[in-house]
This record gives C-alpha cells, sequence and structure tokens, in this order.
C-alpha cells in the first residue's frame, strides 16, 4: 500500500494512498497525517485529511513540490496501517417529531420500524472520516448494514443546524442552515462549532462517535445551555 505524489498547483503537494475507499488506507493516512504535524517539513502550512488522500500545503518561498516529498517519503517508513485509537466524542440525539421528518420514511424502507431504526442507528461504530462540503462538516463511517439507504433523488432546503442525517454507509450533524439530499432522523444539540479559534471543531479526523439519546425536555434544556455560553 504505498502511496503516490500529486502537485496540486505550485503550493501544496496530494499524497495518494487508494482511488476508493479503504480502511486501512484511510488508518494509514491519519497515521500520517499525526506524525507530520509532530515533525512537519519546512514552510509546511497545513494538512487536510480526506477519505484517501492527505494534502500538505506549503509556503512556496520556503520549499517546493520535491522537498516536501522527501520530507514526507522519510516519514512514511514509520507509519503503518493500525488504526490509531482517537479520543472517544459523544453527540446527543433526540429521534422525536419535528425533529425527525425521514424516520418514519427510513424505517418502512429497510423494513424496520421506527424505534429499530433509532436502536441500529445508536449501535453503529462511528469513525471521523473527513471533514467537507461546509463548515464543520464531519462525515462519519459506520451506520450499520441494515438501515443504509441512499441519498434522496431531489434534495431538501432550509435543513436546520443539529440536523442527523445518514445515507449509504456515512451519518453526518449539519452544523448550519443548508440543503441536504440525505434522510433526517434526528436532531442534535450538541456544538460541533467549539466557537475556540484554536480548536474550532468538536471531531478530530480519527476519533469515534457515539450517539446518546435524549427526549424533547432534554433536548430543550440542553439547546438553551448552550445557547447561553
Amino acid at each position: 500500500m504505498e502511496p503516490w505524489f500529486k502537485p496540486v498547483a505550485d503550493h501544496a503537494l496530494l499524497v495518494c494512498f487508494s482511488e476508493t475507499h479503504d480502511e486501512r488506507a484511510h488508518a494509514r493516512l491519519v497515521a500520517l497525517d499525526k506524525v507530520i504535524a509532530a515533525n512537519p517539513p519546512a514552510g509546511m502550512i497545513e494538512t487536510v485529511p480526506a477519505l484517501v488522500n492527505l494534502l500538505v500545503s506549503f509556503d512556496v518561498s520556503i520549499t517546493d513540490h520535491d522537498r516536501v516529498e522527501a520530507h514526507v517519503r522519510e516519514l512514511l517508513k514509520a507509519v503503518t496501517a493500525d488504526k490509531i485509537a482517537g479520543q472517544t466524542r459523544h453527540v446527543q440525539v433526540c429521534y422525536e417529531a419535528p425533529f425527525s421528518p425521514d424516520l418514519d420514511k427510513v424505517a418502512k424502507a429497510v423494513g424496520l420500524s421506527p424505534e429499530a431504526v433509532i436502536a441500529a442507528h445508536l449501535a453503529g461504530q462511528y469513525d471521523v472520516l473527513m471533514y467537507g462540503f461546509s463548515l464543520g462538516y464531519a462525515y462519519l463511517s459506520g451506520i450499520p448494514d441494515k438501515i443504509r439507504i441512499p441519498r434522496k433523488p431531489t434534495p431538501v432546503r432550509d435543513v436546520p443546524a443539529g440536523s442527523v442525517i445518514i445515507a449509504g454507509p456515512q451519518c453526518l450533524v449539519t452544523t448550519l442552515t443548508m440543503p441536504t439530499g440525505w434522510s433526517i432522523i434526528g436532531r442534535s444539540p450538541t456544538r460541533i462549532l467549539t466557537g475556540d479559534p484554536e480548536r474550532p471543531f468538536l471531531f478530530d479526523v480519527g476519533d469515534q462517535v457515539t450517539f446518546e439519546r435524549i427526549d424533547l425536555a432534554d433536548f430543550e434544556r440542553a439547546q438553551k445551555e448552550a445557547d447561553n455560553d
């Protein structure tokens, strides 16, 4: 599983581990990201991990593609495909109406009761794969097979922030009011955008997420506490 390298404009290098999503490739990518953070090449600005690629951006007045690639190749000698355990993050979710407009539709599509869909969602093993699409949108793997459904054919507008949405094998907690073609099964009062410039998001790539069920009263109480912070 040797990666290959692609220059991106004059200021970045893409380290590619696979053509398609692969758990071992992603584990190695996360491990490399952590190794680079501990021993960055001269002139590095930031790294951006995705599903199977790691982007390393740099200051062109200090370094270039060849030197960054040489540094990364040296670091790769110490990187394995073993999964590195990140932090476990707890996210509350309320599955009650009006926060779960698609729950009944999902249940009907997969041949389960709404309570069985909720139980399956709570039982999922979720890993933070990457950020993308919009601010703080953390893509989580781990939706159990029995509740996996495709995206909707037409997106829905004005989906509220905090919506817990699923599509295929992935789950996401929205952070902004946005359109989505994913199925909305609940809403969370847990803040993903922290407001801390040193740590703007609750999750790091490689973290694990556990969903915890709350009722409507608990949601409203948690929302008020978050609004008062």
